[in-house]
């Protein structure tokens, strides 16, 4: 009996001993994680002369340095008033970032939804042309939705790597179709779209295939007649094949309520878009594919593996594996809340996403909009991820391993 009491004790011991080590081995690769995930701030609220700032969008340089753009927000963080576009540079993959530079500052309007891209195509151009693309509005998004305003669809353009930008170029006339001609008689469309809006994140370039060179500029906008549920909403996009001389309108995303909307490039000419539902109703992100270079669909649905609370989120093809791409997905994976910001990893474009990566997630349960609209970047073989934390309070840039 002795020796039975005596081994019984000793298992029991081994067995709390076991778990007890698992727990701490457990809490030892969170730390070790969390430890080894490099996180820095790159836009802060209330300074550089800015109350908010939001709408964050990164790219990577052919040199390897990063832009980080986001909106600044004079007075408050309202979608509509002293809006500038501004941007920070870092040259240590994001370890460290430059003094703010404002690029686009329309007084007491807005200019909003910065989405850059790299041109890497151009043979004029071999070092690189770096593009952004933005909209300016003279009205709050309800009233321009009525019909009482006007947004518009700009972009500018760096030959040295984002050092200096060329004057901004009006392309509404060939991405919008706004009937406004008391602003511009040329602004008469019968179709009569209201508001508008570019991708929140960055455009993408076609780098293979039939399509190779395409800009590819996701987009939204809402038709003529306020509509219940915002189902006068779509989204769409727009695109250059020929380096920002001439540009034309894709489809509309065949499900109304359908709003922001970032695309990437998939194998075999296709590419997809995650979009935002604006409705609601079904709080999952809707994926649209194409496979005619994103001038048409030929699919689009909620994907019930995408938890969504109604906001923004981001795309990017990382690369290929037996042929297929290789695609991050990154937004805020709650259906209640701007919270649990979640990178996922698909193989095999987008029909199963088996890596799944918190970035951020509030430990206080309930915090309002602790992280929300984001964006990615590769950084070698890790992914960079900008976004907005703690109630639009700071832009923060984390870099993660997903192998």
């Amino acid at each position: 009996m002795h020796r039975v009491y005596k081994s019984a004790i000793t298992s029991t011991i081994w067995i709390l001993n076991h778990q007890h080590m698992k727990r701490l081995l457990f809490f030892f690769l969170l730390l070790t994680t969390f430890a080894h995930a490099q996180e820095s701030i790159v836009f802060k609220s209330g300074t550089d002369g800015h109350k908010t700032y939001r709408i964050p969008a990164i790219i990577g340089l052919p040199n390897g340095e990063l832009l980080a753009f986001a909106e600044g927000r004079v007075n408050n963080s309202s979608d509509f008033g002293d809006i500038n576009l501004v941007m920070k540079r870092s040259s240590d993959k994001g370890k460290s970032w430059s003094a703010m530079e404002t690029l686009l500052d329309y007084s007491n309007l807005q200019a909003g939804n910065p989405a850059p891209v790299v041109d890497l195509q151009d043979p004029q151009h071999p070092q690189g042309v770096v593009y952004l693309f933005y909209n300016t509005g003279n009205n709050h998004e309800p009233e321009v939705r009525k019909g009482n305003g006007l947004r518009e669809v700009w972009y500018i353009r760096s030959l040295d790597l984002g050092k200096t930008w060329e004057n901004p170029v009006n392309i509404t006339l060939q991405t919008h179709r706004p009937n406004q001609p008391g602003f511009n008689p040329a602004y008469a469309f019968k179709e009569d779209w209201r508001t508008y809006a570019n991708t929140p994140g960055h455009a993408f370039q076609f780098q293979q295939g039939v399509f190779k060179g395409r800009i590819y500029v996701a987009g939204n906008h809402s038709e003529k007649g306020v509509r219940e549920r915002y189902t006068d909403h779509y989204a769409h996009g727009f695109y250059t094949d020929d380096h920002g001389k001439t540009f034309n309108i894709a489809d509309n995303i065949n499900i109304p309520g359908s709003n922001e909307a970032i695309a990437t490039e998939l194998s075999n000419n296709r590419m997809m878009m995650s979009v935002r539902n604006q409705k609601g109703d079904i709080r999952r992100r809707i994926l649209a594919y194409s496979s005619d270079g994103g001038a048409s669909w030929d699919t689009a649905y909620f994907d019930q593996q995408l938890p969504d609370p109604v906001c923004q989120g981001t795309m990017l093809t990382l690369g290929y594996k037996k042929g297929k791409a290789i695609v991050a997905h990154c937004n805020a994976a709650d259906e209640k809340l701007r919270d649990n910001l979640t990178l996922r990893i698909s193989e095999d474009e987008g029909k199963t996403w088996k890596t799944n990566i918190v970035i951020d997630k509030s430990v206080a349960s309930g915090k309002k909009d602790w992280t929300a609209y984001s964006d990615l970047v590769k950084i070698g073989k890790k992914i960079g991820v900008l976004y907005e934390r703690d109630g639009y309070a700071e832009i923060v840039f984390k870099v993660v391993s997903w192998k």
